[in-house]
């Protein structure tokens, strides 16, 4: 038989699907795995379907000098918690989801928009403690979203959603920023030549690139110096393309306006100065937590997984 580790709990319908060939251990911890824990495990496993946090890394993949993995079939998007090329000099096909997280994501994307612009958060945390006293023609003014700009820093599958949804749901200009160009956004959008030039032309800057060594740190103390001061940064990429210190300086400062969060670069250790600020509306990393999104990702994790058992060639193989 050859040996699966599924590294978390997923729905039982995705486990149902695989590979009768399987010999499946699901591990009933949701936290991640230690390094010692996946060290182990990949002498141990076959395949590894992991996800977000668990650890491999190139020191972590480097200590499993006899690994017996031959592939990780990550569930999600996102792999940079995983060094690609580290695992696959030790023999590792890496795999991913791409597709079933980009409508859901690009939806909280919006909701991060609304509610901090909005001071949605605010709002309700009045109305629960009580603090709430009547409406007036005063109380909790925020910034209109209908017909401002929207600058989207990566446009792919997530960032065209997002542009979608801006576009066509609430009128706004669309401009962005992409490393490469992009012959069809998808909507009516400019693409500007620098990350400044987008900070500093939008209301609303909405982080959907990927993690990656390029874009660690991308949005820094020098790019939000560009932008506006009643802008909104909004991130629901990775929590390590903000620099989490520059944001809680800029926020303090008043050099922007507001944040919505959904992931941060200590995950899941959230700075109490951001916890503490009203201007910013924070999610425990709901980009893709929807019962139908998680199982599409399962879906294609298996799918991954069931193609390199049958020799056959893995549908979203990375690198």
């Amino acid at each position: 038989m050859t040996r699966l580790l599924i590294t978390r709990p997923l729905p039982d319908v995705i486990t149902s699907l695989l590979d009768s060939r399987f010999d499946v251990d699901i591990r009933p911890e949701t936290q991640p795995l230690t390094p010692e824990e996946m060290v182990a495990a990949l002498r141990r496993y076959d395949a590894i379907l992991p996800t977000l946090g668990d650890p491999l890394g190139g020191e972590v993949i480097a200590q499993a000098v006899d690994a017996k993995c031959k592939l990780l079939a990550n569930f999600g998007v996102g792999y940079n918690h995983i060094d690609v090329a580290a695992a696959q000099g030790a023999g590792m096909a890496v795999t991913n989801t791409p597709g079933a997280v980009t409508d859901a994501t690009a939806d909280i994307a919006i909701t991060l928009m609304l509610m901090t612009c909005r001071r949605a958060g605010e709002g309700e945390r009045a109305v629960r403690s009580g603090a709430w006293e009547g409406w007036h023609p005063t109380q909790f003014l925020g910034q209109h979203v209908t017909g401002k700009t929207i600058g989207i820093i990566g446009m792919g599958r997530i960032g065209k959603a997002i542009a979608k949804r801006a576009a066509f749901g609430f009128d706004m200009d669309v401009v962005f920023y992409n490393r490469s160009k992009v012959a069809d956004p998808g909507v009516p959008a400019r693409q500007l030549e620098t990350l400044a030039e987008v900070c500093g032309a939008a209301d609303i800057v909405v982080m959907a690139v990927p993690a990656t060594p390029d874009t660690h740190h991308m949005m820094d103390a020098e790019a939000m110096r560009h932008m506006r001061p009643h802008a909104v940064l909004v991130n629901i990429a990775r929590g390590d393309v903000v620099d989490e210190a520059a944001l809680i300086a800029a926020l303090q400062s008043g050099q922007i306006g507001g944040a919505g969060l959904d992931v941060y670069e200590f995950e899941p250790v959230v700075p109490n100065a951001l916890k503490d600020m009203e201007n910013v509306t924070l999610f425990p990393h709901l980009g893709t937590a929807a019962l139908e999104v998680r199982v599409d990702m399962g879906l294609i994790a298996v799918a991954n997984l069931n193609a390199w058992i049958a020799g056959e060639p893995l549908p979203n193989a990375i690198g």
